[in-house]
């Protein structure tokens, strides 16, 4: 099941791009960042209380809370930076950049938290790599 909801989230992160940099036309990026900001929020707090799940926020440990917070920090400065530079540049040329961080996620999951880093990773981040330069250039 986690197949299709990863192939989802690639499909659904392939339309932000491109109905983000039709959106931003004219608004500054940060602006446009705040305002995706507040759809997400509620979209998410949405499936929380559809699917009646709030009442689990009391169980979430400290070691979660900052760890979700730090990673909620994360994606305001990725968007942050991501909505910059589609705003400034190629969307053809900002995304492949964009992805990059599944070379960097393999990594940092190899240092961070032990996962196994194979021959076939190594790879597949090589390919990944090649094929962003490709794009880009």
């Amino acid at each position: 099941m986690w197949f299709w909801f990863a192939l989802g989230s690639a499909v659904f992160a392939a339309l932000t791009s491109i109905l983000a940099k039709i959106g931003i036309e004219g608004v500054n990026s940060n602006l446009a960042t705040a305002i995706r900001t507040v759809v997400v929020v509620v979209m998410a707090w949405g499936m929380v209380f559809l699917t009646n799940t709030q009442g689990g926020i009391r169980t979430i440990s400290q070691k979660s809370w900052i760890f979700l917070i730090l990673s909620g920090l994360a994606t305001g400065a990725s968007w942050l930076c991501y909505y910059k530079a589609l705003q400034i540049g190629e969307a053809s040329k900002v995304v492949p950049i964009d992805k990059l961080s599944v070379v960097i996620t393999l990594v940092l999951a190899f240092v961070f938290l032990h996962e196994e880093f194979t021959a076939k990773s190594l790879i597949g981040c090589i390919l990944i790599g090649a094929g962003t330069l490709v794009m880009v250039l």
